[in-house]
């Protein structure tokens, strides 16, 4: 009879720490979907007998409740695929989310633990959260373990609403592939951006990040999740309502400040795809070492109405009021200072100008 460890974490952020062997108990294999649901609970299910990490521990942070629940379903129905592919050298370690932040936790404890690979399976904003998990107090996250000499690699399973990042990469929203790109392993290093404040901790994103109507239209749409790639829609229209284009001014790679009127929205892009698939930034690359920060200006709602295909097929750059420009950094401010101006990142609110944005290149291995 097969038999599984399940690790509970009663209040604690550690997952396959070895000081939380009190809490470790045997269960079966029919025992194992019921476990499962316990979605409220922090756990980590591996194959195996040991409760340390080991060079091939692949741990995969689920958001149960992701796409209106079809997250968590889907997930059930690969784990068997996942088992009969990986070598079995390799621990398949699941860890459920709970609530907001918590794949953060959870991607943290992992590389300290010396995992070989966080895997988020999800949307965008599960791998977002991931990806913020591989940094601490503005430094990359270290394992634990002196005599592991590779680093943690980050992965996805796309199973969300938007799966915008998958895009850059032609990837489907086909988990079985997913997990066939795993089991290969190939790996290449990938830039992050961060984002910081006047008194804002450092936040990092992977995919887009955006400001003023994009960004206030994200907002809206993250409450609309339960109709899936519908909530893009609808919260485009309801940003639109009382939308009025404000005066910015960015400073790019340390130089002067520059002016820009009107503008409708501004897009730095270390990937293409935001909002369900708008080709946004459609000369962005991750492993180029810069962003591609798309400006639109003085837009009115029928303009996105007329335009709306280009913005889809990426041929927006050659329309009127629409600039690009490849940058390192960029500073931006809302020159009235009326502190309304939304920014988000990887479809993340993240508050109000002013802000900095930064490349960090080669920042993390991704299995791609």
């Amino acid at each position: 009879m097969a038999c599984y460890y399940q690790i509970t974490l009663g209040g604690g952020t550690g997952m396959l720490s070895t000081s939380s062997s009190s809490n470790l108990r045997l269960f079966t294999t029919a025992q194992y979907s019921m476990a499962s649901d316990l979605s409220h609970q922090r756990s980590s299910v591996f194959h195996g007998s040991s409760s340390s990490p080991s060079p091939r521990d692949l741990v995969f942070v689920v958001n149960p409740r992701g796409a209106n629940g079809r997250t968590g379903k889907e997930w059930k129905k690969l784990l068997p695929y996942l088992r009969s592919r990986l070598d079995k050298d390799c621990n398949i370690c699941e860890s459920l989310t709970s609530g907001p932040y918590h794949a953060i936790d959870i991607t943290r404890e992992a590389i300290r633990e010396g995992a070989d690979a966080v895997i988020a399976v999800g949307g965008d904003g599960t791998l977002h959260e991931v990806v913020n998990g591989f940094f601490w107090a503005g430094k990359p996250v270290v394992n634990h373990n002196k005599e592991v000499a590779h680093s943690t690699a980050l992965g996805l399973i796309p199973l969300g609403t938007g799966s915008d990042f998958a895009r850059t990469w032609g990837w489907k929203n086909d988990p079985y592939e997913a997990v066939d790109r795993i089991v290969k392993g190939l790996r290449s290093r990938i830039d992050v951006g961060i984002i910081t404040g006047e008194s804002e901790e450092a936040h990092y994103f992977i995919n887009v990040a955006d400001i003023h109507l994009s960004a206030k239209a994200g907002y809206y749409a993250s409450r609309y999740k339960r109709f899936g790639n519908l909530c893009y829609v609808i919260g485009a229209l309801q940003a639109f309502m009382g939308h009025n284009n404000h005066d910015l001014r960015i400073k790019v790679d340390g130089g002067e400040w520059e002016t820009c009127s009107q503008v409708t929205a501004l897009c730095v892009g270390n990937a293409k795809y935001f909002g369900g698939g708008m080709k946004i930034t459609p000369n962005a690359d991750p492993c180029s070492g810069n962003f591609e920060v798309v400006i639109l200006q003085d837009f009115k709602w029928y303009d996105f109405i007329l335009k709306l295909h280009k913005l889809y097929r990426g041929t927006h750059l050659s329309v009127e009021n629409v600039s690009s420009r490849s940058v390192h950094s960029i500073k931006v401010e809302d020159i009235s200072g009326s502190g309304s101006i939304y920014i988000q990142s990887d479809g993340e609110h993240l508050g109000f100008l002013p802000r900095k944005l930064t490349i960090l290149p080669s920042a993390i291995e991704m299995i791609c």
